[in-house]
């Protein structure tokens, strides 16, 4: 027994065993779930059993009240044509239509333009339920010429018998007005011209209550639309015959509805699950018959599940006190267990908050928590030396970037920031280095009325790049010094940067020009630089057009061509580098070519430094607090 007790004293594990409970109760909560899934499955197939036994019955009994009008339609031309030449026994038959089939509104047997003579050129025996008696009188006139109605018309273009869709029916006599839908068979006589109409009129109202009679659900209700998806049958009889099962969708898209009123008109059966007036519904449909209309009953999910979502919040509530007094069970055991590792953790604050050199607990334990201890002590002694090491890291990179400040500030002061203050020349340059140092490079020489400028490229960024930029900006000076042509200087240039004075493989791209202040006359080379934009007039401009020249520093021994303007008097001239059209956003999206034509073209100039500033402006708005993917360097002169 005493060795039992010690072991569990060693075994933290054995003591946080009792959370195999909790696990149980997980497996509990797992199983209740998925019972409850397969409960809510059931009920959701009783409710489609259901609704859809209901649906089949109704369908059935609708589909038999019209066949029936289609049989005593037949069965009344069959009389009909037995006595064609008796006008008075059309209306026998009509109020006997009604007299045999109480479930319809009304008949006319109506026939073409004066074929009673004596009648004149309209006659239909018209009867129609009144009450339980049914009343007969002679339709047709002047104001209701039949010809020309739906129901009298369509069996005569289809050649064939056909129901109607539903239109308000007048009663001159009474003058009440009914909404019917009606069965229309065409009458011909031996040669088999037609002759007449027999129509057959059934309520929607009472249809309407006939479907609605039945309801799976308290809240749930039916429809039915025509042909075109115009509805019968809706509960909301504001929506009758003026609205159609699309409407809803016409101003807010709803995919689902429109499936299910596409499905209905193709003479589908289904459910659908969908939402209809924001509300999630189940709804099922089926065709009645031949008419190509079809009808549906929508269940409204509240009324399918809601007992057993009642059942499911009662349950949860059980389970979430049960649990709630066993995690207040679990936290007094858990508490009195762990209070050791309480303890540490303050030390742990402690060490924490900067004190290393404090003396950590020794609680004198074999088990998980001694082991921690022993550990924590360790840890304590590792992160010591480790922050001393820190401390001469960082003490070494501050150096580091004091020492790349320095550099900086030497190569920003090898570039120009005063520029020639001199009539008619308008001159200004920047340059924004990617990292601490860069790689692009500008100059100028006045010398009298000569001006040499350059702008330039380096392959690659940072230290090695601002140095080769050193080397090409010093030559520049010197070679410029002598008063060389561009094409010769770029030649002297890519001797002295390339072959074994360039172990690196290292190059700059390079444009160099020469302009005469007082003739306006420009001698330039490029050497695998960017073409620079020189303007047409005061604002607009292109690309300078100009021979292909290999970048300076690749091939030794190359001889440079150079090339001339007569005059580049009262146009802008902009020299820039790669940072600024392929400059990117978060997006990766360059700045593009195109883009800075327009600013050019669309934005007013006062000055040279006016472009630098808007261009560079505009490149910080692309990038979009991006960071800069090379360094932007730009020249802009002009001269008047």
């Amino acid at each position: 027994m005493r060795n039992i007790v010690n072991y569990i004293q060693r075994k933290l594990s054995v003591k946080l065993s009792l959370g195999v409970v909790v696990f149980a109760a997980v497996i509990f909560l797992a199983a209740l779930g998925f019972l409850f899934m397969q409960s809510r499955e059931a009920v959701r197939q009783e409710a489609i059993n259901r609704a859809t036994q209901i649906l089949d019955n109704t369908s059935l009994h609708v589909t038999g009240i019209l066949n029936r009008a289609e049989v005593a339609s037949k069965m009344t031309e069959w009389l009909v044509m037995r006595h064609p030449d008796v006008p008075d026994s059309m209306f026998v038959y009509s109020q006997g239509m009604l007299l045999n089939n109480p479930e319809y509104y009304n008949c006319s047997i109506a026939f073409e333009p004066y074929y009673f003579e004596k009648y004149g050129r309209y006659f239909s025996a018209y009867a129609r339920r009144d009450g339980d008696s049914v009343r007969t009188r002679q339709g047709g006139s002047d104001a209701y010429q039949y010809f020309y109605m739906d129901w009298y018309l369509m069996p005569q273009l289809l050649d064939r018998p056909c129901w109607t869709e539903p239109y308000m029916d007048l009663d001159v006599l009474t003058n009440t007005k009914e909404m019917v839908t009606s069965y229309c068979r065409p009458l011909k006589d031996a040669q088999g011209r037609m002759v007449g109409v027999i129509n057959t009129g059934l309520s929607l109202n009472w249809l309407s209550h006939t479907i609605s009679a039945v309801k799976p659900y308290p809240n749930s209700y039916s429809i039915m639309i025509g042909h075109g998806g115009t509805y019968f049958v809706h509960p909301d009889s504001k929506k009758l015959l003026n609205q159609t099962i699309f409407t809803a969708t016409l101003e807010k898209p709803d995919t689902a509805q429109s499936g299910l009123g596409h499905a209905m008109q193709r003479g589908e059966e289904g459910m659908r699950q969908l939402k209809v007036d924001g509300e999630d519904c189940y709804v099922f449909y089926k065709p009645l018959g031949t008419t190509g209309w079809s009808m549906a009953i929508v269940c409204p999910e509240s009324d399918i599940f809601g007992g057993f979502e009642r059942l499911q919040r009662t349950v949860a509530a059980i389970v979430g006190v049960g649990l709630l007094l066993m995690l207040v069970f679990f936290i007094r055991i858990i508490t009195r267990q762990l209070t050791p590792l309480q303890q540490l953790a303050q030390e742990a604050e402690t060490v924490a908050s900067g004190q290393f050199d404090t003396r950590l607990p020794d609680y004198k334990r074999t088990d998980e928590i001694g082991q921690l201890s022993h550990s924590f002590g360790n840890m304590q002694q590792s992160l010591v030396s480790y922050i001393e090491e820190l401390k001469e890291t960082t003490a070494q990179k501050a150096s580091i970037e004091s020492e790349l400040n320095v550099a900086s500030n030497i190569q920003m002061s090898m570039l120009p920031s005063v520029f020639p203050d001199r009539e008619g020349l308008d001159m200004f340059a920047s340059m924004t280095p990617a990292k601490e140092v860069g790689g692009d490079l500008y100059g100028y020489l006045l010398t009298g009325d000569s001006l040499y400028f350059c702008l330039g490229d380096v392959s690659g960024k940072g230290v090695p790049a601002s140095l080769f930029m050193a080397q090409a900006t010093r030559l520049f000076r010197t070679l410029a010094t002598q008063q060389m042509p561009p094409a010769e200087i770029c030649t002297r240039m890519n001797d002295a940067l390339s072959g074994a004075e360039n172990p690196t493989d290292m190059f700059v791209t390079m444009f160099v020009g020469l302009i005469d202040l007082t003739t306006g006359h420009l001698d330039f080379c490029n050497a695998g630089h960017n073409p620079p934009i020189i303007g047409g007039g005061e604002q607009h401009g292109e690309f300078l057009q100009m021979l292909p020249n290999v970048p300076i520093g690749i091939v030794p021994g190359l001889e440079y061509e150079g090339e001339e303007i007569a005059s580049v008097k009262g146009r802008l001239l902009l020299l820039y580098t790669d940072g600024l059209n392929e400059a990117e956003n978060r997006q990766y999206e360059q700045f593009s070519d195109e883009r800075l034509l327009d600013i050019l073209h669309n934005t007013h100039f006062d000055s040279a430094r006016q472009v630098i500033e808007t261009l560079k402006d505009e490149v910080e708005r692309h990038r979009d607090g991006a960071e800069p993917n090379d360094d932007l360097t730009m020249m802009c002169l002009r001269v008047s």
